[in-house]
């Protein structure tokens, strides 16, 4: 709305500056066109060393895109296609280095498998046919050849979407076959899970020192966050603010809006034809139906109900409309009914198969026959549902579709069922086919209306239009010099703060999708402090760069808060290891004034230690001890600790580990294919450059 509006009022302008761009873009076409070609511009990434094309990958892009329907963004077809092409090359690079290759037969099993359901490939047993396959391949070949190669094309994809997918299985396979677990690994496995240990123990938990004793330097955050650099790494990050300025109505909008629609009430009043004049005054088309209260909005509902004939309610405010109902008709009318019906459909039909070769005429005739049986003996009405009815949803059921409301079923039907009476029996034509129908209920019999309502949205004039592009365009102006936040305060604005957006983010919260404030936030030229402004959907938004981080170490202010506590233990630990001298556990208890404490039947498969919680470094020192040997302190999970064991009860062998060892496999082989290919992208050397195109 904001760019159709600005061209509409500031047209010779902008010719003139169009003129200029394209001429200042041919022209540096002309001077730039040495080696200035950006680095990546041929290519979407680079994946150890080999190269995905940037139209080859767009082109799946759009196809992804079409395929996820009306509301598929391009981000998210994008994104797809992403994972899509990089497990591609990384497998690729796999099968080539083992010289993995997808045998003939093994595909054509694939296909069998795959392909086995379709009709088209299936003999006259129902079977799969390679003979119906090599047919197809052939069939869609020849149309190919004549100048068509959609299908062949398609067809190709779905052959070599089959090949990786056989050599996918192959590789992780051969990864499966070097990972069989042994009945050595098996018995430690049983011995993990059912031996344990009983102990003794005392825990002086970190919560005896106050963390406000406690101190942690930015310096001190800073070394833990180098030492530990793989657990912080970051991609590059931007943080913007922006202020909006909404195209909305003023007052006065709303005030001529009014007035507007207000000057059609006498008119509508007086026609005659209802459905014309709604048509031809309102935002939405005339609907064709009887309401009852419960179908109007609560809030005019008891008006509407009350008004007389040919009279005009309104104009009423509805969200960000006003409107005009007339009532040009009255009836009573049940707020729901219960019927049954015989569907018999007839061959042209839209939504019938191919084996429906009943004509219309002769599907009339067997309708009206079944009325006739039905309205002499209304008792055979389920027998006949059984017997002739295509609806296969109730046919069973006697042709029984329940209560149903006003307005669910198609016009023709809904229109017999509330027009008629319980007990009617009718023949109505629809879409679907000839119904015949019983009504077996109609319940709340009440006051229903027929109406028109016109509609008409309020927007924003002309002058509000050029009032908020001037706003926009002088604050946008001045917040290049002044304070950004100062002058929305001054203006009455308050800045968005959106922070941490990666560089191929598309959806800015309050904004929504926009890759162009992205774009320009990542781009090279752009610096924190720099202001835009962007055409929305409802007006404009301007916005500044505040942050700017390139690909590294998150900040120590924002690893401050997992940085921490984790330091903040480590230096509570060395206090109380500081303060115990004795290695004898009871002393140990005495001094620190805590209580000795009893665990039993402790196992390293669940190392969780009653009224301690989970301590899996304790428990593990535990096992390492042997009866009546006191351990030296241990920092914990939630305190220090020293363990003594008073009895290890190890489990019993048995003749055969082979259960263990199977389920132990079992176990590993189901992550195998996930865990071997996070390493190998996690390996990869990957150069993208999405952000450059998208």
């Amino acid at each position: 709305m904001a760019i159709l509006n600005n061209i509409r009022k500031h047209g010779i302008f902008l010719i003139i500056i169009i003129a200029l761009a394209l001429f200042s873009f041919v022209l540096s076409g002309v001077i730039g066109s040495g080696n200035n070609t950006p680095k990546g511009e041929n290519n979407i990434a680079t994946v150890n060393g080999v190269e995905i094309p940037r139209e080859t990958f767009m082109k799946k892009v759009e196809t992804t895109q079409r395929s996820l329907g009306s509301n598929g963004q391009t981000t998210q077809a994008m994104n797809i296609v992403w994972e899509r092409e990089l497990r591609r090359v990384i497998l690729e690079e796999q099968y080539e280095t083992l010289g993995l290759t997808a045998e003939k037969a093994q595909i054509n099993n694939t296909l069998s498998t795959v392909l086995a359901g379709s009709p088209t490939f299936q003999n006259e047993l129902g079977d799969f046919s390679e003979l119906k396959l090599q047919e197809y391949i052939a069939n869609v070949k020849a149309i190919a050849d004549a100048g068509n190669p959609q299908d062949y094309n398609a067809w190709l994809e779905y052959e070599k979407n089959i090949i990786n997918s056989s050599l996918e299985n192959n590789y992780f396979n051969l990864i499966k076959g070097g990972l069989i677990t042994t009945l050595e690994e098996g018995k430690q496995d049983y011995h993990f899970q059912n031996d344990n240990v009983n102990i003794e123990y005392v825990q002086i938990p970190y919560t005896k020192i106050a963390d406000e004793d406690v101190a942690v330097s930015d310096t001190e955050i800073g070394s833990y966050i180098k030492a530990h650099s793989k657990e912080f790494e970051v991609d590059p990050q931007v943080d913007i603010q922006y202020v909006s300025f909404p195209e909305d109505p003023s007052v006065e909008d709303i005030e001529e809006a009014k007035n507007n629609i207000a000057e059609l009430i006498e008119d509508f009043k007086a026609t005659t034809d209802n459905s014309e004049f709604v048509n031809a005054n309102s935002e939405y088309p005339y609907t064709d139906r009887w309401f009852l209260k419960s179908d109007l909005p609560v809030n005019i509902a008891d008006t509407v109900m009350s008004i007389n004939i040919n009279e005009v309610y309104g104009p009423f405010k509805e969200g960000d409309t006003y409107n005009l109902v007339k009532v040009f008709e009255t009836r009573q009318m049940a707020d729901s009914a219960k019927a049954r019906h015989i569907l018999i459909r007839f061959a042209g039909l839209s939504n019938v198969p191919d084996n429906v070769v009943i004509s219309k005429e002769d599907a009339r005739v067997l309708a009206d026959s079944i009325l006739g049986v039905v309205k002499k003996d209304i008792s055979k009405f389920d027998a006949l549902a059984a017997q002739y009815s295509e609806d296969s949803s109730n046919k069973d059921k006697g042709g029984d579709l329940g209560y149903f409301t006003p307005g669910r079923m198609v016009k023709p039907f809904n229109d017999y069922i509330f027009d008629n009476k319980t007990d009617d029996a009718g023949v109505v034509e629809t879409d679907f086919g000839f119904h015949v129908i019983v009504i077996d209920d109609q319940k709340n019999i009440q006051k229903a209306v027929k109406l028109g309502n016109i509609v008409k949205k309020i927007e924003a004039s002309e002058k509000t239009i050029n009032e908020v592009f001037s706003k926009a365009t002088k604050f946008e102006i001045a917040s290049k010099k002044g304070d950004f936040t100062e002058l929305a305060t001054e203006a009455g604005l308050t800045p968005s703060p959106v922070n941490k957006i990666g560089e191929l983010d598309a959806n800015i919260p309050g904004i929504g999708e926009n890759r162009s404030v992205v774009s320009w936030a990542f781009n090279e030229e752009t610096n924190v402090g720099d202001v835009k402004r962007y055409n929305i959907n409802n007006g404009y938004i301007i916005v500044q760069l505040t942050r700017k981080n390139p690909k590294g170490l998150l900040s120590i202010a924002e690893a401050s808060a997992r940085v921490t506590p984790i330091l903040r233990k480590e230096k509570k630990a060395k206090l109380i290891r500081e303060s115990i001298t004795s290695a004898d556990i009871n002393e140990v208890a005495t001094s620190q004034n805590v209580t000795t404490k009893t665990a039993n039947a402790i196992n390293m498969a669940n190392p969780t230690i009653a009224g301690a919680g989970t301590e899996p470094k304790v428990i593990g020192t535990a096992f390492g001890l042997k009866v009546g040997e006191t351990s030296r302190l241990i920092d914990g999970v939630n305190g220090v600790y020293m363990v003594k064991v008073l009895a290890i009860n190890n489990a019993p062998d048995v003749q055969d580990y082979s259960t263990f060892a199977n389920q132990l496999n079992a176990k590993n082989s189901s992550s195998v294919n996930v865990n071997a290919y996070n390493a190998l992208k996690n390996a990869a050397d990957i150069q993208d450059n999405r952000a450059t195109f998208y």
